[in-house]
């Protein structure tokens, strides 16, 4: 064989190897049957896996496998791995920001740890909280944001709350508040810190929390998770917000393409029906946006309603979306033409998720209402009140529901209700 020949071979088989350990990683971190390991869930598009008989109806009273009180305040939905539910909170009087693990079966809180301590950021929107951004779980690990001392902060803990490594993401200037959450993508965890002093994208080595990449963003705020999407025959980072519709290599942070669209403040998660990319904003353009995936730079169709805070869900060649205002929408994803809405109540920050044709949609008074995902019709089958607030998206796993919500009276308290048959 000659020299060349040799060395074409020796790159293959290097290739060849390095792809199927990079497979391997994957497969190593991918969810585990009836886990929900991050924010917007197994497939990070708020779809609950097939196959589950998860209750339509409950009240306090109904239907409740247990109801763990949850100290201090926060917006963060849970994240479910195994027998263990992880979730952040806030005690403010305390000066503490906080990763809560659970014991699934019974809500028994299993350990506390105390991520940062002081420093907590109180500045901005009345709605919001100091932990908002949902944790991440990649099969031996959690991670977690927070905004303390003026920056961002990634966190990563191990199954037992022991902090393993602590990065300072960037610097942040407080607008409304922060509440981007943690995404795993293969041996990095992906991070986004919009702010009006100018923000950073960044992958993280999952291990040691190395910077892997970084890219500067635009002095403007935003609010967006960033959303790993198959689409257009490849995966994507997909970032909107801050006038941009922004694609990544997740692995490299290799820009794969970015057009001007959205608008400057963005709060929803990015979906995808495998060739256009979906997002939504609410200022100070109010807009929902379709473009095609495949780097072309064409916005497929655009309209004026204002998705700003809840992310949107894509089943069957539609896109759902329940509006900041309490209103339902479906529209055909490739057009844009709208089929139905209808009001469910009003004032919704929550994420809707789906199971099966169902939509799991919860409001600020708590209340979550059960309807019908069809093209044809909207149909309600139930609604079901929790507490007296809630911010936090619902989780469907293992065939229950799980609802972060709270009383509200002479003292306010948080709960973590598990709704199941």
């Amino acid at each position: 064989m000659n020299p060349f020949a040799h060395l074409v071979l020796r790159v293959a088989l290097i290739t060849l190897l390095a792809g199927a350990s990079l497979v391997a990683r994957a497969a190593a971190v991918a969810a585990a049957p009836g886990d929900w390991p991050g924010w917007r869930g197994p497939t990070g598009d708020g779809q609950a896996a097939a196959g589950q008989t998860a209750p339509v109806r409950w009240s306090e009273t109904e239907n409740v496998i247990w109801r763990a009180p949850i100290r201090g305040r926060g917006h963060s939905s849970p994240t479910i791995a195994g027998n263990r539910v992880y979730l952040t909170t806030a005690d403010v009087p305390a000066g503490e920001q906080i990763v809560i693990c659970l014991d699934r079966g019974t809500g028994r809180v299993i350990w506390e740890t105390v991520v940062h301590r002081g420093h907590l950021d109180t500045a901005g929107h009345r709605n919001t909280s100091q932990a908002s951004a949902s944790v991440a779980w990649d099969g031996e690990r959690v991670y977690v944001n927070f905004l303390n001392q003026q920056a961002i902060y990634t966190t990563a803990l191990d199954a037992v709350g022991k902090v393993l490594w602590q990065e300072r993401v960037s610097d942040f200037t407080t607008h409304q508040g922060f509440g981007s959450s943690p995404v795993v993508a293969g041996d990095l965890v992906l991070v986004s810190a919009d702010h009006k002093a100018g923000g950073k994208l960044a992958g993280l080595d999952r291990r040691s929390g190395r910077v892997v990449w970084s890219h500067a963003r635009p002095k403007i705020a935003n609010y967006t998770s960033p959303a790993v999407l198959t689409a257009a025959g490849r995966t994507q980072m997909i970032v909107a917000g801050c006038n941009l519709i922004s694609s990544f290599e997740p692995a490299t942070g290799k820009p794969l393409w970015e057009i001007a669209g959205a608008t400057e403040e963005c709060v929803v998660t990015a979906v995808t029906d495998g060739r256009r990319i979906f997002v939504g904003g609410g200022y100070p353009k109010n807009n929902t946006t379709a473009v095609e995936a495949d780097g072309s730079g064409q916005i497929a169709w655009q309209n004026g309603t204002r998705v700003y805070v809840p992310s949107m869900l894509v089943r069957a060649g539609h896109l759902y979306a329940v509006l900041d205002n309490g209103q339902a929408v479906c529209w055909k994803a490739d057009t844009g033409d709208e089929l139905w809405r209808e009001k469910v109540d009003k004032d919704f920050y929550a994420s809707p998720v789906m199971l099966g044709t169902l939509i799991y949609a919860t409001s600020l008074r708590g209340s979550t209402a059960v309807f019908e995902a069809s093209p044809s019709h909207f149909k309600l089958i139930a609604e079901n009140q929790l507490g007296d607030e809630a911010y936090a998206m619902p989780v469907i796993c293992g065939d229950r529901v799980y609802q972060r919500s709270a009383k509200k009276g002479e003292v306010r308290q948080e709960y973590l209700w598990c709704i199941g048959r």
